[in-house]
């Protein structure tokens, strides 16, 4: 799914389930935009069931549509822990030669990418969005302990794009409720876990990255168990029931 921060701004609801948005930006950064940007999840106290999403957008200059990168969780497999990884975008005439990669973005345009891999829960993970030529980009997933990295995915913007414009959006998102049902009982919802870290970026001229706002989106607010404590580095956010 993807999120507009006007949408998110306003609280209108979404076909999709996205629970819990988030603003994210650097106090300071270049005009032109960022040439790489990092964004740390953790998802230890998450179960390790298929359904939630827990992603930052990103977009560019002179481009129309948002990217994505995330986590999400899912089942052990042969007594290892299982971590998916996403790296999208949304943008028309993205292209893509990766092996991890495929065109479409959620039944439109753009190009998705996703692995998986055995990992560590407890392990907190970076997804690093980095320019590597032209309007090339490409996703990292970084184990912060082990120090492997797992290349996501790679697409190419169309001819114009620029660099990563400063600020944008995320989302906690329980997509197993994105069947084309008319209702859900929000009451329902299982109980989730996670850390969204404040971003970072090596580009020359930016400081300051921080989540800024976390706060209820979507269909369900009002209706389900949720709150967001901030810490020094991190957004720690619970949402959902524990007996469901």
């Amino acid at each position: 799914m993807k999120l507009t921060a006007a949408a998110l701004l306003a609280c209108v609801p979404s076909v999709a389930f996205a629970l819990i948005g988030n603003d994210w930006r650097f106090a300071s950064a270049p005009a032109d935009g960022l040439n790489d940007v990092t964004f740390p999840f953790n998802i230890a106290k998450a179960p390790h069931k298929a359904g939630y999403y827990f992603a930052q957008q990103f977009n560019f200059h002179n481009v129309k549509e948002v990217g994505y990168t995330g986590l999400q969780p899912r089942p052990d497999s042969r007594g290892n822990e299982v971590v998916h990884a996403a790296f999208s975008s949304f943008q028309g005439g993205t292209t893509t030669n990766h092996p991890n990669c495929h065109t479409g973005a959620d039944g439109g345009p753009g190009v998705s990418c996703a692995v998986d891999i055995f990992g560590n829960y407890t392990h907190t993970y970076n997804l690093e969005v980095k320019n590597v030529r032209g309007t090339t980009w490409r996703g990292t997933l970084i184990d912060t302990v082990t120090r492997k990295a797992t290349v996501v995915g790679e697409w190419t913007l169309p001819a114009g794009a620029g660099k990563i414009v400063n600020g944008q959006v995320g989302f906690v998102e329980y997509y197993t409720w994105n069947d084309g049902k008319p209702a859900h009982d929000c009451r329902t919802l299982p109980f989730t876990q996670a850390k969204f870290y404040n971003p970072k970026s090596k580009t020359k001229g930016s400081s300051g990255g921080a989540i800024t706002k976390v706060y209820e989106y979507g269909l369900c607010i009002g209706k389900v168990k949720f709150s967001a404590t901030q810490l020094s580095k991190n957004q720690n956010i619970r949402v959902g029931y524990k007996n469901v």
